[in-house]
């Protein structure tokens, strides 16, 4: 046999360890949110089923998501229950396997290559879960990393689905090309204009085609669109980055309030780099304007740093961004 790879994803995660402490809410549509006033700036953090019928989705603007539906239940976010909880849901999958990769508080991959019967082994964890922790979660099994986490969401919630290269094809196949990791909003768009939309048409692609659209990157995304993907199970995830962000209450227009707020988020993120001994070479400024329009623009710098000063000299350089 060859690999064989499972994808743990909590359902709900966010919401599923609020209404474990709220039962009473269990029906309604609720969000978690950053805060509890939905005239405020804010976005959902996450939202239950009853919710998402009504078009609210996570990193929703608050005022949007209340005007989809009036009568929502706002939650605040509590990140410690859950990673209180995430805990013990990694403790109970890594009971089935030396090698389990933490991509999030809420997800993680398993490598159950061979063992002797992996489909049974993923509906025992499924029930180990819901009985330690009172949560459920949806579980794809599949030969590599990228149809095990597709698989997981095919058959939500508290799913349970096996499928192989052909199989993911036949079951995402006319979706947007999007869906397929490394396929952002520029790449898509690069791709509409060479007449590629889906998943099956990036497939299919001609060589050419792709390479012209896309330069030889193209190539990778083609085979990940054909269920190929070599990525091993890793147990400890490398940190590509250190971030910051902040909310303002309102719009803000004062520069020296916005430079002394970039100064300070500049200084955090250099001292979380410390902590860990990390350094790094490439500082981007992310700004969210009216409507809800993000901006980004980066400069790389020539050695890698965790030096607050040398990160707000190259941030002046970039801040700019609109």
């Amino acid at each position: 046999m060859g690999r064989v790879i499972a994808h743990v994803d909590m359902d709900a995660f966010y919401v599923s360890v609020e209404l474990l402490r709220r039962p009473e809410l269990r029906g309604q549509p609720v969000v978690v949110a950053t805060g509890t006033d939905p005239h405020a700036r804010g976005v959902v953090m996450a939202a239950s089923y009853e919710a998402r019928r009504f078009g609210v989705h996570s990193a929703l603007p608050l005022a949007i998501a209340h005007r989809r539906c009036p009568q929502m239940v706002m939650v605040p976010r509590n990140f410690d229950s859950y990673r209180a909880i995430s805990r013990r849901v990694m403790k109970v999958l890594r009971g089935y396997s030396e090698t389990v990769e933490v991509a999030g508080l809420d997800e993680a991959y398993i490598d159950l290559t061979g063992s002797p019967a992996p489909k049974a082994r993923g509906r025992a964890l499924k029930a180990e879960v819901l009985k330690v922790t009172g949560l459920v979660c949806s579980v794809g099994i599949a030969p590599n990393k990228l149809i095990a986490k597709i698989a997981s969401d095919l058959d939500k919630p508290d799913g349970f689905c096996v499928l192989d290269a052909d199989g993911m094809l036949a079951a995402v196949g006319d979706r947007p090309a999007s869906l397929i990791p490394g396929v952002g909003p520029k790449s898509y768009e690069k791709l509409e204009r060479a007449g590629i939309r889906t998943v099956g048409e990036l497939a299919r692609a001609d060589t050419g085609i792709l390479e012209q659209a896309l330069g030889r990157s193209g190539l990778g995304l083609r085979d990940l669109a054909r269920g190929i993907d070599e990525r091993p199970v890793q147990t400890r995830r490398e940190r590509k980055s250190e971030s910051r962000e902040t909310t303002f209450a309102s719009d803000v227009r004062d520069r020296r309030l916005l430079a002394e707020t970039l100064g300070r988020l500049a200084s955090s993120v250099c001292e979380g780099l410390a902590s860990h001994g990390l350094a790094g070479r490439t500082v981007t400024i992310k700004l969210r304007l009216a409507p809800f329009r993000t901006h980004t623009r980066s400069q790389t710098v020539t050695q890698p740093t965790c030096d607050a000063a040398q990160v707000s000299r190259a941030r002046a350089r970039v801040r700019r961004v609109a």
